[in-house]
């Protein structure tokens, strides 16, 4: 019975270790000059990630847009040839 208590102590006091580090890791990230200074550190990580993945964005963006194109001229000539069949009527 007592290896049970410890081991369940043991087991408790992890557990409020755990919250006591995560809480002091974030009363540090809430004081100003750290989150500037992680801020100044990151900047440039994420402007050189940022090049990096622009023309991919551009791409994207272009094909999405050349989609939305085809979907409407499908849409329209839908609409031609439903009429020609006089399905939909003026």
């Amino acid at each position: 019975m007592n290896q049970t208590r410890k081991r369940l102590f043991f087991f408790i006091s992890k557990i409020f270790m755990k919250d006591t580090i995560i809480k002091q890791c974030l009363d540090i990230l809430k004081k100003e000059d750290i989150r500037y200074e992680i801020k100044s550190f990151c900047k440039p990580i994420m402007e050189v990630i940022l090049i990096e993945l622009k023309p991919y964005i551009y791409i994207i963006v272009s094909l999405i847009i050349l989609i939305f194109i085809m979907i409407l001229a499908i849409l329209l000539l839908l609409f031609l040839i439903l009429r020609n069949y006089k399905i939909i009527t003026k």
